[in-house]
Order: C-alpha cells, then sequence, then structure tokens
C-alpha cells in the first residue's frame, strides 16, 4: 500500500513538473515569435531608411 502511494506521489509529481515546462516553452515560443516579429519590423523601416 505505502509503495503505491509513493508511485502515485512521484506520477502526480512528474506531472506537474511536465505541466510546468511546457507553460514555460509555450511562453518562450510566444517571446520568440514576438522578438522575430519585432526584429522583422526594424529591419524593414532600417532598409526603407537606407533606400531615402
Amino acid at each position: 500500500m505505502r509503495s503505491l502511494l509513493v508511485a502515485l506521489a512521484v506520477i502526480a509529481i512528474v506531472l506537474i513538473v511536465l505541466g510546468l515546462v511546457l507553460k514555460a516553452v509555450k511562453w518562450l515560443v510566444i517571446i520568440g515569435l514576438i522578438a522575430l516579429a519585432v526584429s522583422i519590423v526594424m529591419g524593414f523601416l532600417k532598409g526603407r531608411r537606407s533606400v531615402r
């Protein structure tokens, strides 16, 4: 009985950690996409300035 409880606790901890990691990855992807968009816009604006 005790080993079953320990196994359930370990599985719960692993699932919680996985959930946190997946949330962190999602936020990193969102931040990366925002940074990519900003860098594209900045490059576009600098390119237009150099044309003038």
